[in-house]
């Protein structure tokens, strides 16, 4: 690093070019904007960045070298040159079958990764034939009733050879159930299972709401699921902790880093008090985070939310393991940023998204079809999509060496600054309780809400431009093709679940069920008695309803 006199220099030097070169300059022809901001921290951007700005920054202990601590520079010593990011398209077609052929058209297409879309009925723990599904059976993703559709989704897909990522939160327990049983039909060891699903039930009371119970045995089965793994499916990731849909509620990144890691703290001092070892669940902990259009200040965040995890689970639970304190992440590109207007333009959002989750160091990727602003991608998006991310991978150059901005005068700045504003937020929810106090005096809610009308204002004010929204508009001609869920699924899933129990053994059924209400009434693992009720095809619905007769459901407004 430069010496105190050498930063004297550069900055005399700096005030003597703005004084002589810059002034002049910006008196005869002004600047674009009188103030420059990061998109959403809201941090004023110098003209320039020197060694001055970054004059406290010590490269062993704030950078050091990838795959060492502070992992800052990246969890693995290779980075993409050992193993490129996995290539995982979000898809979830409605009914299984057509899942089924959706993942299979997708691997065909160097896919590495499936990552499976429920609907919301599913999501909310409801069988498709329940009234409370009724008009939404397949239309945000695929629905899965019971063990049969799991096992047509994977039809010819081997389970050792892929890893699976579910969008799944409440009921994440039953589909990772499920999950597990098609693996042990495959006859897949368990401990050869790879892939992680979403389980992140906090992220529902701030910015979701498909929550089924309330926190504390929501926050049991996730324990659960912690220690079950642990021991029986050690490479499957227990939870992937979403700062994703708090950014697309609208927060900014530096809440993005703070919320999320913050879920993250309270998940571990949930898993803790339930007589965990830190070093034995935290490496299966991994992150989703959003990536937005501003590229630079996104390779800072996720550079400083790396940091800063591996700072806290040092710092708070003393972890030991290497991989207890590395942020590993999937990234999926910013759905909120997509417009129905010229959608052509969405291909190239996209694409500087990803190259901001590459330059950034994201473990996996998912690409937004262009056209997902007005409905379910068509299979030339989500090809689109893919080859927007095989492109980066092998022709950019992007992946050929390991956080290729370090060093930078301003990026680096800008990770340390979103650093500090996440620690602040961090101490802010510490001070109020933590996150689950925080949620429920709706603290957390009016921080992001407050950013997100801010940012609306902008953007109907025109200090935001949108690209072909409120700025560089035309006149769109013709009509898109969009994929569309055919009405008659709902009565198709209808008959598939009644034939599933006109099938199955339904004393076994009852059996599993029973066994399943005892051991939630006490104090046993309940991941065992939950995958011996799939096996006997019980379904999502009545798994999950003898656990609402158990644990109760959370109402908006009462307590967590």
């Amino acid at each position: 690093m430069f010496d105190p006199d050498e930063l004297d220099e550069i900055r005399e030097a700096k005030a003597e070019w703005e004084e002589e070169a810059v002034q002049p300059t910006v008196d005869r022809f002004g600047e674009r904007k009188e103030t420059f901001t990061t998109d959403t921290a809201g941090h004023e951007v110098d003209r320039l960045y020197t060694p001055a700005d970054v004059a406290d920054l010590d490269y062993e202990e704030d950078l050091g070298f990838p795959g060492e601590d502070p992992y800052t520079r990246g969890v693995y010593p290779t980075g993409y040159r050992g193993r490129l990011w996995t290539m995982r398209q979000y898809a979830g077609m409605g009914t299984a079958a057509e899942t089924n052929e959706r993942y299979h058209y997708l691997l065909e297409q160097g896919q590495t990764g499936l990552s499976m879309a429920f609907d919301l009925p599913t999501q909310m723990g409801y069988d498709s034939d329940a009234a409370m599904a009724a008009g939404e059976v397949g239309k945000t993703g695929v629905a899965i009733d019971s063990l049969d559709d799991m096992e047509t989704v994977f039809d010819g897909i081997p389970l050792d050879e892929v890893s699976t990522s579910m969008t799944i939160n409440a009921p994440a327990s039953v589909l990772l159930a499920m999950y597990i049983a098609v693996g042990d039909r495959q006859g897949v060891d368990r401990e050869e299972l790879r892939g992680t699903i979403q389980n992140d039930v906090l992220k529902e009371y701030i910015a979701r709401n498909t929550f089924i119970y309330p926190p504390e045995p929501s926050m049991r089965l996730i324990t659960d699921i912690f220690e079950f793994c642990a021991a029986e499916v050690p490479n499957f990731n227990t939870i992937s902790i979403s700062g994703y849909h708090i950014r697309e509620a609208g927060s900014t990144a530096a809440q993005e880093i703070a919320f999320t890691l913050g879920d993250g703290i309270e998940y571990v001092e949930a898993a803790i008090d339930a007589g965990l070892d830190v070093d034995e669940f935290a490496p299966q902990l991994s992150f989703f985070f959003a990536s937005y259009n501003n590229i630079l200040e996104e390779v800072a965040k996720f550079r400083a939310a790396r940091r800063l995890w591996a700072k806290i689970m040092e710092e708070r639970f003393d972890a030991e393991n290497p991989k207890s304190k590395q942020l590993k992440f999937h990234t999926q590109t910013a759905g909120s940023t997509l417009t129905a207007q010229q959608i052509e333009n969405n291909v190239v959002r996209v694409a500087y998204q990803a190259l901001a989750a590459v330059l950034g160091g994201t473990q996996s990727l998912h690409t937004n079809g262009k056209d997902e602003a007005i409905g379910l991608p068509t299979e030339e998006s989500v090809r689109t999509a893919l080859r927007t991310q095989q492109i980066l991978a092998h022709e950019s150059g992007a992946a050929d060496t390991i956080d290729p901005l370090a060093g930078s005068y301003y990026v680096e700045s800008l990770t340390d600054e979103l650093e500090a504003d996440a620690r602040e937020l961090i101490g802010e929810v510490d001070e109020r309780g933590g996150m689950r106090q925080a949620i429920e005096d709706q603290w957390v809610q009016r921080q992001i809400q407050d950013v997100a009308f801010e940012r609306q204002q902008e953007q109907e004010d025109g200090e935001r431009i949108i690209v072909g929204v409120n700025e560089f508009e035309v006149e769109e001609e013709g009509e898109q093709d969009i994929e569309e869920v055919d009405e008659a699924l709902e009565e198709t899933q209808k008959e598939n679940v009644a034939a599933v129990r006109d099938d199955r053994d339904e004393a076994a059924v009852e059996d599993a069920l029973d066994s399943l209400r005892t051991a939630a009434e006490g104090e046993e693992n309940l991941m065992p008695y939950i995958i011996d009720a799939v096996k006997t095809y019980a379904t999502t619905g009545e798994i999950c309803d003898v656990l609402r007769d158990v644990f109760g459901e959370y109402q908006p407004g009462s307590s967590l």
